[in-house]
């Protein structure tokens, strides 16, 4: 578990390294019926900064925690950048897709940490 929480803590970094939002960190590793441990969700600006939030999580991830995603999701129109990590699954969102999905309220019974904005 403590590569998990160690890739979460990369995924964190990369976020915050361009300015994502709004960074919530569900923790889903109780849910038998979960596609994996964690969601890491933030807000970008602009499809621009989405992508670039999503680079940043993959260049962290890849650095800080020897991880790379088996699967990226989204970058074409970077409304809402999904990279898929196995154990940790991170959503990156334009504001209006973030609202529209929800995917903090997905699963009622799963803790939801706010990580505070660094500005």
């Amino acid at each position: 578990m403590t590569e998990t929480k160690n890739l979460v803590e990369a995924i964190i970094e990369g976020i915050q390294e361009k300015k994502g939002r709004a960074i919530s960190v569900a923790d889903l590793s109780s849910i038998d019926t979960a596609p994996c441990k964690y969601f890491v969700i933030c807000t970008g600006g602009s499809p621009q900064q989405v992508e670039a939030v999503a680079d940043s999580v993959e260049e962290f991830a890849r650095k800080h925690a020897a991880e790379k995603p088996a699967a990226v999701c989204g970058k074409a129109n970077a409304e809402w950048v999904a990279l898929d990590y196995g154990t940790v699954m991170v959503h990156v969102f334009l504001p209006d897709a973030r609202e529209h999905y929800d995917l903090e309220h997905l699963w009622h019974d799963a803790p939801v940490q706010s990580i505070p904005d660094l500005d």
